[in-house]
């Protein structure tokens, strides 16, 4: 059935004007961009058909273009340019220069940037004697269930950012954001470590379903 023939509530942009993007699933929004299917398969079906090809949505945005069978080009260009915005959003309302002091905000944006990975990363933020944004770099990636993280790498890229301050960050795939007692070890190495050089280990988050997890409100930094 076409999407033309469904009723007016589930059609992906009538939904998104009717309650916001926000309603609609992974494979919704792509059908948004995608616009129309091929033959027996809507544009809906052939979002999910590209998320299941892919493994999820970070993966499938993160692939390579020639990997996506049955995406045309200008859908690509559309996805990857709004890809980019929201990332490009996400930054500017860190980087507005005002001290983050907030930590949801610090949760939304990583979250934003490390949740969707199938396999585990280490991020930071570095921040200035303010804590105002100075950069986000990915640092490590590893396997589905752990990843490596060397201390004197993070210290390194601290004093390349002159960084007064940083936040850590590390997504769990499986979705349990519920910090293992490596992670746990990890940040006392970096809290140690960064306080030979004087920055700040302000937190460190777990990532996965739901609000990421802070070690600092658990009192462990």
């Amino acid at each position: 059935m076409s999407i033309r023939d469904w009723p007016d509530t589930e059609r992906p942009r009538e939904k998104l004007l009717a309650r916001g993007a926000g309603a609609l699933s992974d494979a919704e929004l792509l059908a948004v961009f995608i616009g129309s299917g091929r033959r027996g398969q809507s544009a809906v079906d052939l979002g999910r058909t590209l998320l299941a090809g892919a493994g999820g949505l970070k993966a499938l945005l993160d692939a390579p273009h020639d990997h996506q069978r049955g995406l045309g080009t200008v859908a690509w260009c559309r996805l990857c340019a709004a890809l980019e915005l929201g990332k490009r959003y996400l930054d500017a309302e860190l980087r507005g220069g005002d001290t983050l002091t907030d930590p949801a905000a610090s949760a939304r944006y990583l979250k934003a940037r490390l949740a969707g990975y199938p396999y585990e990363v280490f991020a930071c933020l570095f921040l200035d004697n303010r804590h105002r944004v100075l950069a986000f770099e990915e640092l490590f990636r590893g396997t589905i269930d752990g990843a490596s993280v060397h201390p004197r790498e993070v210290v390194r890229h601290c004093l390349k950012h002159n960084a007064a301050a940083v936040i850590v960050a590390h997504n769990h795939p499986s979705g349990v954001a519920e910090p293992s007692a490596a992670d746990r070890a990890i940040t006392q190495r970096l809290r140690e470590a960064l306080e030979l050089i004087d920055v700040r280990l302000l937190d460190h988050f777990v990532i996965g379903h739901g609000t990421p997890t802070s070690l600092a409100q658990r009192g462990w930094i």
